[in-house]
């Protein structure tokens, strides 16, 4: 024997999980940002979410030697050291070393260059590697991770 009451019930239930109009609006949406993305890969449309390049206040040159315990030391370019850091102390600067490194890799340049530690006239501390594309916005990781940046900056 059938049971169309269940039959019945599983149909309703079917009906009421995902509505089909929902369904073709996130296809539609899914769509449409796919578009925008093919658009702007294929006529190399440059990044415009970045912050604002404003006046430079101070920059330094300096080179990050990272280990895996989180232990770092900060070098000006001609080797004077600028910051040991602990594993306690340089676990963001060790990872950011650590990006630096990879991110060179990729493109077969030295992983010890130096990188332009920058603060903008509007306070934001920036790290800019000229050897690749890669950039840090240091306000973004949190203000502890920012102020050992910028007693770096500000250091004899």
């Amino acid at each position: 024997m059938r049971d169309i009451a269940g039959e019945k019930a599983l149909v309703q239930r079917d009906k009421e999980m995902i509505p089909t109009r929902l369904l073709l609006a996130m296809v539609a949406l899914v769509a449409i940002i796919f578009s925008f993305v093919v658009y702007a890969a294929v006529t190399d449309r440059p990044l415009e979410a970045g912050p604002p390049d404003l006046a430079i206040v101070k920059e330094r040159e300096i080179s990050i030697v990272a280990d895996m315990s989180g232990a770092a030391r900060v070098m000006t370019p001609e080797g004077a050291l600028i910051a040991d850091l602990s594993a306690d102390e340089g676990g963001f600067v060790s990872g950011i070393g650590r990006v630096l490194h990879r991110e060179r890799g990729k493109v077969g340049k030295e992983a010890s260059a130096p990188i332009r530690l920058i603060q903008y006239s509007d306070g934001r501390l920036a790290i800019r590697d000229d050897h690749t594309t890669w950039r840090a916005e240091l306000r973004g990781f949190g203000q502890d991770n920012e102020a050992t940046f910028y007693r770096i900056l500000n250091a004899n």
